[in-house]
């Protein structure tokens, strides 16, 4: 099992750490025809794809009210900044700070990504409650080709979260008993010289 997390923990880390990310992983199309199908909408509401890539959203939006952006296109999602009430997509990683902050300021209605759990963070859960949006749906799911499990992640605006997480990180009893390390460790007693 060790030896197995350590692989899992340099891949991870290999990842995290590339000059040059390769953040085009094509979602396959049954997948985004189930994500969109996690969201409720009516026919009047404006579907966004800020990643549209071989078109897997866009293509399968439930309505011809639909926007997209795609870098290979010229249509930088940083600059788009017309109404959109539903965006929907699985985005870039490397850049989903980014993008979750981009998605809040265009203010819609429901904002969804396909992301890999491990970036499914209480700090970015947190980020999306602090502008008003809750995340409301959350599907977990295995994509061959992409690192790990991946994530559905539904968030509407003044919804409440359906998990509850924390941001804090537990050490056994540490910092609240000062005989033991954050490892769990009894902590040696320093020697003082005189």
């Amino acid at each position: 099992m060790s030896e197995e997390k350590t692989s899992l923990g340099k891949i991870a880390n290999k990842i995290r750490n590339r000059e040059n990310p390769k953040d085009v992983f094509y979602t396959p199309e049954v997948l985004a025809k189930k994500h969109i199908n996690m969201i409720e909408s009516n026919s009047e509401e404006i579907w966004y794809d800020d990643s549209k890539g071989k078109g897997a959203y866009y293509n399968n939006f439930p309505t011809d009210n639909k926007k997209y952006s795609e870098i290979d296109e010229g249509k930088d999602l940083f600059d788009f900044n017309e109404k959109v009430d539903i965006i929907c997509t699985n985005p870039p990683y490397s850049l989903l700070n980014k993008i979750l902050e981009k998605s809040v300021s265009l203010q819609p209605r429901v904002i969804s990504y396909l992301i890999g759990q491990q970036n499914l963070t209480p700090h970015r859960l947190q980020y999306m409650k602090d502008n008003g949006y809750g995340l409301v749906k959350l599907h977990l799911c295995k994509v061959r080709g992409f690192f790990g499990y991946s994530a559905i992640c539904v968030w509407e605006r003044g919804k409440d979260d359906v998990i509850s997480y924390e941001i804090q990180n537990y050490y056994g009893d540490f910092p609240l008993n000062p005989e033991i390390d954050k490892y769990g460790n009894p902590v040696k007693e320093k020697k003082v010289i005189e």
